[in-house]
Parts: C-alpha cells; sequence; structure tokens
C-alpha cells in the first residue's frame, strides 16, 4: 500500500467512525451511491455541433461560448474523448446523445428518415464500455427551425416533419433500450416561442400538444423506451413566450404518463427547482433531470458542488426518490478544457449523491416529528462540518480512479499527446 492510499484509508477509517455516531454506516452508502449511474451528455466534447454534413446552428437557440483547442471532430475522437472522462469518474455511467450525433457514411440524411442503423457505431461502443444510453430529437439547428418553431408550427409540412422525426427517434431509442439492456430515456426537448410579446399564446400550445400525441401514438415497451418531456422558461429568441412551459409540459406529462424533465437551468433564476421534487413525485412516476448552472440566465455552465446541487440531491434521498429518477447533465462549455468539465460536473453531482446518503434522516425526521426543532437545526449544522471530504477520497480509491486533482494530471497529459494536435 502506498503512503498515499494508507493516509486515504487511515482519514476514511476516522471519517467511518465520526458518521457512525449519527447512525450511518460509510460502507453501506458507497455501496449504494455505486449503483447510481449519471446519465453524461455526448454535447459537451464538441460543443454541440454534431456530425451532419452540414452541421449549423442556424435556428439553434442554442449557444456555446469559447474556443479552447481540442474540440472533438469525428465520432471515433468524441467517444476516445468521452472514455477518458469517464475512465476518471467513479461510478460506471450512461452517455446522453442526440439526433445530431447520428454516423451516416458521409451521407446527407434527413432527421425524419434517420434510422437505428445509424446509430450501430455507438451502440457497439456503448456495449463494449458496459454502459447504458439516452437519446434525444434534435429540434435545433436546422433550417425547418429558423422561424423558432418546430412541433408547434402553424405551417402544417414543417410540423408534419418534425413530428416525423420525433417518430423517428422514438424507434431509435427503443433499439437502444433492447440492444443494450437498459431502457432508454428519449426526452424531447424543443425551442419552439417568440422573442416578444404573443398576440396568441393557446393555439402554438394547442398545435404543440397534437404534434405530441402524434409522436407518442405508438406504445413500445417501457422496459426498453421511457419517453420524457422537458420544459423551458426562456431561451435564445423565446425570451418573451415559450410553448412548451413547465405547466404545460407537467400537465400533459400527468395525463399521458410520460416523464417530466427538470432542467434545472430552465426555471427562473430565484426559483427554488429542489422544492419542486415532492410535489411533482406525487403525481409522476419517474422525473428525468438535466443538472446545469445558470449564471444569471440559462447558460449552461459547468455544474459545480453548490448548494442548489446539493438540495436536489438530498431532496431525492430524503424522498426515497433515487429508484424513480433519472440523473443526467446538460451544460456546454468551450472556455475550458471540455474532459476536464466532464469530469468536474460528473464528479460534483456524484458528490452530492454522497453527502445526501450520509445524512441521517431518520433522526431529523423524527426530530422534526417530536417539534424539536433545535436539535434538527443544530445536527443538520454539525453535519456540515463531518469530514466528507474523506469518504468521497475512499470511494474514488475503492474504484480505482485518482484521488483528489491527481485526475487533472491525466487530462492535462491527454491535452498533450492529443488534444493539442487536432
Amino acid at each position: 500500500m502506498s503512503g498515499s492510499s494508507k493516509q486515504i484509508e487511515q482519514a476514511y477509517a476516522l471519517a467511518q467512525e465520526r458518521y457512525a455516531e449519527y447512525g450511518i454506516s460509510t460502507g453501506e452508502v458507497l455501496d449504494k451511491l455505486q449503483t447510481i449511474p449519471v446519465s453524461i451528455h455526448c454535447w459537451q466534447g464538441d460543443d454541440v455541433v454534431g456530425f451532419e454534413e452540414d452541421s449549423s446552428l442556424e435556428g439553434a437557440g442554442i449557444q456555446a461560448t469559447g474556443n479552447y483547442p481540442g474540440r472533438a471532430r469525428t465520432p471515433e475522437e468524441l467517444r476516445a474523448d468521452f472514455e477518458t472522462a469517464h475512465r476518471l469518474t467513479p461510478g460506471t455511467h450512461r452517455i446522453n446523445l442526440h439526433a445530431i450525433y447520428a454516423e451516416t457514411g458521409g451521407k446527407k440524411v434527413d432527421r425524419d428518415e434517420l434510422i437505428p442503423d445509424h446509430f450501430r457505431h455507438w451502440i457497439d461502443w456503448a456495449k463494449d464500455l458496459g454502459i447504458g444510453m439516452d437519446f434525444n430529437p434534435t429540434f435545433f439547428a436546422d433550417p425547418r427551425a429558423r422561424d423558432g418553431f418546430t412541433l408547434a408550427s402553424r405551417y402544417e409540412e414543417i410540423r408534419k416533419y418534425w413530428v416525423n422525426h420525433g417518430i423517428a427517434c422514438r424507434r431509435i431509442g427503443e433499439h437502444i433500450g433492447r440492444e443494450l439492456g437498459s431502457p432508454c430515456v428519449n426526452n424531447i426537448w424543443i425551442p419552439d416561442g417568440l422573442k416578444d410579446m404573443p398576440a396568441d399564446r393557446k393555439t402554438p400550445r394547442e398545435i404543440l400538444a397534437k404534434s405530441l400525441d402524434e409522436v407518442f401514438a405508438v406504445e413500445f415497451d417501457p422496459d426498453h423506451l421511457l419517453d420524457s418531456v422537458e420544459s423551458k422558461l426562456f431561451g435564445i429568441g423565446s425570451e418573451s413566450y415559450v410553448v412548451g412551459s413547465h405547466d404545460f409540459y407537467v400537465g400533459y406529462a400527468m395525463e399521458n404518463r410520460k416523464l417530466y424533465c427538470v432542467d434545472t437551468g430552465h426555471f427562473h433564476p430565484t426559483e427554488v427547482v429542489s422544492d419542486k421534487i415532492t410535489s411533482l413525485f406525487l403525481y409522476l412516476d419517474q422525473l428525468m433531470f438535466h443538472i446545469s448552472r445558470g449564471v444569471r440566465w440559462d447558460s449552461d455552465h459547468v455544474v459545480i458542488l453548490s448548494d442548489s446541487v446539493r438540495d436536489l440531491t438530498a431532496e431525492l434521498v430524503r424522498g426515497d426518490y433515487l429508484d424513480r429518477a433519472h440523473i443526467g447533465l446538460d451544460f456546454f462549455d468551450a472556455s475550458i478544457n471540455r474532459i476536464a468539465a466532464w469530469v468536474i460536473g460528473t464528479r460534483a453531482v456524484l458528490k452530492a449523491l454522497l453527502s445526501a446518503l450520509l445524512e441521517p434522516h431518520a433522526m431529523l425526521r423524527q426530530f422534526e416529528a417530536e417539534g424539536d426543532y433545535t436539535s434538527r437545526l443544530a445536527v443538520m449544522e454539525e453535519l456540515k462540518t463531518l469530514p466528507f471530504g474523506a469518504v468521497w477520497d475512499y470511494y474514488c480509491l475503492q474504484q480505482e480512479v485518482p484521488v483528489g486533482k491527481a485526475w487533472l494530471d491525466e487530462v492535462k497529459q491527454y491535452e498533450r499527446d492529443v488534444l493539442l494536435s487536432r
């Protein structure tokens, strides 16, 4: 045993004793943490460009800022970059893929004509890596989204094109889930909305509901495919009105038994997203989470171990919702090393989950039920200075990934050997 490993184990042994004082078995907690996959988004690695023959973010409502060297330019490069990030992160996770990452053999294929075979290399790669996969139709970066409307378009030809794209993606998602033996969450987000004040909020939402009904007309085995719909408060070019709002999609998900996707960047900056979780789970069987970090607006900054992320994971653990929650990431930062962004964000969510699992929930609930709010607050404050970091370091050691900032050395070496030559 190296000196460093010995120190980590010694620190963990002391932390184990401290948490035991509160009735927490750190061993059981780490066993549980190991079973929680995070769906890691592929688009951080290439700035949401994709591999279509005419890749463009025209009419996207999406923007990755920065010009850090080393962006993945091919599927092979993106997969290699993802593997590097995954290898530096404890646990076994998932990849979240967008339709624009299809491999069409150099041929132009419209999105409504995509088929599972266009993702065969991704599926075979995921099998070899032993990970699951989630999927997303791409309702942006296309001339037919230029006016800001897709599934809610008043133009029937445009609307039908996007409906057919949604149908094609569900077939692809079902195939992915069946091939990998793990349900694929197929998540629908559309950019539809208006920059300035609308005169008619009603009609686009009626059209969207009609389109979604058509997309979801065929039922698939939930062991293979899970359908999810994602809301947003505002976006670039839709500052005043978003058709697929929180209220619209919550209602649609409840009525049609779909997953509702909670993207933490898609609400007002002052909203407490974690407070929504217990209400949503009362009426919905499962939720999808896209964890992001907004700075002043929906800016999709790299996720960090913030109070908001801690609060979200705490609610998932306190409510015993982990088996009903699908946890994913959604950010894209082109101003820093893209692989480092993946590792920082994924590790941050895992740290937040660990922190939540280390909380003595039974003790705190008992204090609350007895009206002993003094003890509840006192213990909550004491928990903040318990040796959480020692448990995290031991988990990384146990999972055979770099401890502390040692992972950064490997990313920097990969940057010198691979990224800077692109």
